[in-house]
């Protein structure tokens, strides 16, 4: 037995709208009588544009409006994008599971196409991520970091406005949105390692609706869900959330996974990255423990310097 209406909760960006239409669409495809809404939210990561991420100190700042409409019923499943998803959920809620992860490298817009390495010390590179801001400064020391923040249209308009030089921002938002052509180039991980999750989408339900999630189990990508339910353990380890510099990327090397962790200090000076590799049903174990090791070798001191 299923449901035969599903409420969607989202944000109201374009970009999450999106998402929320590629778990509508999934859904429909698995149960075609199944009737699917969606209802947009703004939330205070929406509202609030005028102070720096890193400044609002708030790790549901993109998802506790949805998650309480999600608590007293209002929808079924909150739609996010699973690296806005704090690691740690309200009581009576869980991730359920994931659609197929989609682009997870950052990509690098500039004004006049130049690459980011052809930029200068008189540009200025615009992003609200402090885990980007410590890994540009750290191989490039002369640029200048400036705080953007924004949906995606917004801050191609800012950069245009002359607010920056260029952007760097999540390639897979770019790809959802149909603004390929304006990306001057992908930036691998071994230049800037992603964020955890990165490209993913998450379906948020409540703990105890069996139905529900026998219905996102139907639609959700398991590869996905073990890569980044392994960069999340990380992540919880680590205590951070989308203001501190950190970075986790899983990948599938045959039978095991490889994980490469990451925490830099803000100004790019110290810049502390390991790759490890286990057997894939060891991967949230060895996700623990590559944070940990990161936070003994000096990853500890340097997010003391910024909480």
């Amino acid at each position: 037995m299923t449901k035969e209406t599903i409420n969607i909760g989202t944000r109201s960006s374009k970009l999450a709208l999106w998402q929320a239409h590629q778990v509508k669409d999934a859904l429909m495809r698995c149960f075609p009588e199944m009737v699917v809404n969606i209802i947009p939210f703004k939330t205070k990561g929406d509202a609030v544009l005028e102070v720096a991420l890193s400044k609002i100190g708030d790790k549901g700042l993109f998802t506790r409006e949805i998650e309480n409409a999600l608590l007293n019923g209002e929808v079924d499943i909150a739609v996010h994008s699973l690296k806005d998803l704090p690691t740690d959920l309200p009581e009576g809620l869980r991730l359920g599971g994931v659609l197929p992860r989609g682009e997870v490298r950052d990509v690098l817009v500039s004004r006049d196409g130049r690459s980011l390495k052809e930029l200068t010390s008189n540009d200025r590179i615009g992003t609200s991520s402090l885990r980007r801001q410590a890994q540009i400064l750290h191989k490039y020391p002369y640029l200048k970091v400036v705080d953007i923040r924004g949906n995606v249209e917004t801050r191609l308009r800012k950069m245009e406005e002359g607010l920056c030089d260029a952007l760097v921002m999540a390639g897979a938002g770019f790809i959802r949105l149909g603004l390929e052509e304006k990306i001057t180039e992908f930036l691998e991980p071994e230049v800037i390692l992603p964020a955890v999750s990165q490209g993913a989408v998450a379906m948020e339900i409540r703990s105890d609706d069996s139905l529900v999630s026998e219905v996102v189990k139907a639609v959700t990508d398991e590869m996905t869900f073990l890569t980044t339910n392994a960069e999340r353990a990380f992540l919880k380890t680590i205590e951070g959330g989308c203001q501190v510099p950190v970075a986790c990327y899983s990948q599938l090397v045959g039978d095991n996974m490889r994980l490469t962790g990451m925490i830099g200090a803000i100004d790019g000076r110290i810049l502390l990255r390991e790759t490890v590799e286990c057997k894939q049903a060891e991967a949230q174990k060895c996700a623990v423990q590559l944070a940990q090791k990161l936070l003994n070798s000096g990853g500890r001191q340097i997010l003391e310097t910024i909480r």
